[in-house]
């Protein structure tokens, strides 16, 4: 991340390096797209995800879901930030897609701050601008 990280909050720009860390150890070898993940918790609690693949496409799990999931077992904390690495789609950031979208939002809800960055490139939103209409508690 070269750019545009000096404006984040500090805890949104260390969970944005941990998530970059933790793209470098995805287990990725079907599609080859590494993510990464973090998750900061009211508790100040850092917990990495990564991208879990399967030969079986129905049993891979999400980096924002392995990193959330682990929050919660590891009973750090509500998730306050979540942030994502991985390479660009499509010529854009890559965000969560909606089944992350949809825990981020019943284990942090709307105020969690969801930031991506493909290592160069850094955007930031709030989980209820990002999903508005996503059931929750």
């Amino acid at each position: 991340m070269k750019d545009g990280v000096d404006y984040l909050d500090p805890r949104v720009r260390d969970a944005l390096h941990d998530a970059t860390e933790a793209r470098d150890v995805a287990y990725a070898p079907y599609s080859k797209f590494t993510m990464g993940a973090a998750v900061v918790t009211d508790r100040n609690a850092v917990v990495r995800g990564t991208i879990v693949e399967n030969v079986s496409l129905g049993l891979a799990m999400c980096a924002e879901r392995v990193a959330l999931f682990a929050t919660v077992a590891n009973a750090a904390g509500r998730p306050e930030v979540l942030a994502l690495s991985s390479r660009m789609t499509g010529g854009r950031l890559t965000w969560p897609c909606g089944a992350c979208l949809q825990v981020a939002m019943e284990l942090g809800g709307p105020d969690m701050v969801v930031a991506v960055t493909d290592g160069t490139r850094v955007a930031q939103n709030r989980l209820s601008d990002l999903a508005p209409f996503l059931p929750h508690k």
